[in-house]
């Protein structure tokens, strides 16, 4: 089983950058597809992006498509959101996620970020 522990969260302007951490536990880490996900308040949760196992392969929502990467690193445990010419449309509580038999279910504990306008 895998746990998640999310950082890197906090208050950037409009226009700014920040890179999100998700740290993994469990041996099944490298082999599990991670996602990011957000949850602004009042609204339900949405994808943000997904990345392979392997790291091949990346998708992204279409509202922060250009602007935001996801990578990973298997040796570290560990995957990445950089958030680039950010919004204020971006603040949320932003959570990592693994994928298991397909799904993704095991969820961190969620970092909050917030851009200033």
């Amino acid at each position: 089983q895998v746990q998640l522990v999310e950082s890197g969260g906090g208050l950037v302007q409009a226009g700014g950058s920040l890179r999100l951490s998700c740290a993994a536990s469990g041996r099944t880490f490298s082999s599990a597809g991670m996602g990011w996900f957000r949850q602004a308040p009042g609204k339900e949760r949405e994808f943000v992006g997904g990345i392979s196992w392997s790291g091949g392969s990346t998708y992204y929502a279409d509202s922060v498509k250009g602007r935001f990467t996801i990578s990973r690193d298997n040796a570290k445990n560990t995957v990445y959101l950089q958030m680039n010419r950010m919004k204020p449309e971006d603040t949320a509580v932003y959570y990592c996620a693994a994928t298991s038999s397909g799904k993704y279910s095991v969820w961190g504990q969620g970092t909050q970020v917030t851009v200033s306008s």
